[in-house]
């Protein structure tokens, strides 16, 4: 099981503070599983792991089957939510070189993330010719950057293969009832899957938004899924030390009590890169509200020693850092020797490049906590699904406690809006009349 460790945060804040904040958690933790918090509506993912049956994933790997078989490319439209979950997993899984050495399936591909002309086209440009798929996920099916990649993909997919069979290789991932994306399903004939009413996108990767692409890439969302009713059963055990969910949205709100207000996560292995990527718009939409909460960023380390090191080391003491280590490598490479040694680094020669890895992160974590960093340890086994669908619920529970602790809810997103009105209004949208003549005035 994952195992966090707050040793090297209880010099700057008493371990009696944090403890009296994980009994406020463990105590909010129950205003979820009554349904009696802000945003109560949005609850659907706190006992997902759990709901979710032997027959329901076999449904998602028979679609994903069909798209391994008929497809060269599988390209998932979706922003935010609905794509990060997938993307965070899928790399975290992959070989690190995916793209030279080839995989056994379909190349997943991401669309519908942005507005990016050339991306567009460079994309379109790249399935001209091969059989490809899509996997459209939006609950309303009119978000701009989605909508206008699926415009694209849907055509030209169509176009390639004909309309007959493109239906077996277009699924939709949406909303049950209504909404642009279950009308075109519907009309269209595409399989379909469910993004429930009461989940929203940001704690959807263990519905269809992630489990459908990430079993299409091949990886076992069995043991991913496992992995994450594991860490929701150990976070129900009445025995608060197992709730380490808790105890990391304790220690997150101690820290920003004491004006830390910049939570850095960081990690020692290259594939944890869009882990931090969902792990900061989990955080970031979920608390950033109020003119509250702490602002999440992300590391590569050892890489981003040495760009970002020294603002960590000797910067505003505003920050604390999150480390995630994985305690198992899946492989064994080691430090050569060298004749001439000009380079000096012979007395690591025949030690393990993760023992090398491991000493630079306990050695950098002794040195930002000498520079007045607190530093957050979280470590994981191995590098697999199972450990990975643990952290993904880990995450997703502690985001929940920490934003009632924070008093906000947790589950909206307010602030999403405001640049959506003002770009359909200069793109002159019907309906946005009034909102165009006060830009104009401003401009």
């Amino acid at each position: 099981m994952l195992k966090l460790d707050i040793s090297k945060v209880t010099p700057f804040v008493g371990s009696d503070i944090i403890e009296d904040y994980t009994n406020r958690a463990i105590a909010a933790q129950q205003t979820l599983v009554d349904g009696t918090c802000p945003g109560n509506d949005f609850l659907g993912w706190l006992n997902l792991p759990a709901s979710i049956t032997p027959e329901f994933l076999g449904e998602v790997k028979a679609v994903a089957q069909t798209l391994r078989e008929e497809c060269e490319a599988v390209v998932v439209a979706g922003i935010g939510g609905s794509y990060l979950g997938a993307k965070a997993v899928i790399e975290a899984l992959s070989n690190s070189f995916q793209w030279l050495v080839g995989c056994n399936g379909p190349a997943i591909l991401f669309a519908g993330n942005n507005i990016g002309e050339d991306y567009l086209y460079e994309l379109t440009s790249l399935l001209k010719g091969k059989k490809f798929g899509v996997i459209n996920i939006s609950k309303s099916g009119t978000t701009t950057e989605t909508a206008l990649a699926f415009r694209l993909l849907k055509k030209q997919c169509e176009e390639q293969m004909g309309k007959e069979a493109a239906k077996k290789v277009i699924v939709a991932i949406t909303d049950a009832k209504r909404g642009a994306a279950r009308t075109c399903a519907d009309k269209e004939g595409y399989k379909s899957f469910i993004i429930p009413d009461n989940v929203g996108g940001r704690f959807s990767v263990l519905t269809p938004v992630g489990l459908l692409p990430i079993a299409v890439a091949g990886f076992d969302i069995d043991a991913l899924v496992k992995g994450a009713q594991d860490m929701e059963c150990q976070c129900k055990d009445s025995n608060k030390l197992n709730n380490i969910a808790a105890k990391y949205a304790a220690t997150r709100y101690a820290l920003y009590a004491a004006g830390k207000k910049i939570e850095i996560l960081a990690n020692y292995q290259p594939k944890l890169h869009f882990i931090a990527e969902w792990w900061k718009q989990l955080f970031g939409e979920s608390e950033g509200k109020d003119q509250k909460g702490i602002y999440p960023a992300s590391v590569d380390l050892t890489t981003d020693l040495h760009s970002m090191g020294q603002w960590i080391q000797e910067g505003e003491r505003t920050i604390f850092e999150t480390v995630i280590s994985v305690e198992n490598p899946e492989h064994e490479l080691l430090f050569p020797s060298d004749d001439e040694n000009l380079d000096g680094l012979n007395f690591l020669a025949g030690k393990r490049v993760d023992q090398v890895n491991k000493m630079a992160e306990l050695g950098t974590q002794l040195a930002h906590v000498d520079g007045g960093v607190p530093n957050i340890r979280l470590a994981i086994d191995r590098l697999d699904a199972y450990h990975l669908g643990q952290l993904i619920y880990f995450f997703e529970l502690a985001c929940g406690l920490y934003c009632q602790l924070l008093g906000i809810n947790a589950f909206n997103q307010p602030g999403v809006e405001a640049y959506k009105k003002n770009m359909f209004a200069l793109l002159g949208k019907p309906g946005y009349e009034k909102e165009t003549e006060a830009i104009r005035a401003r401009l």
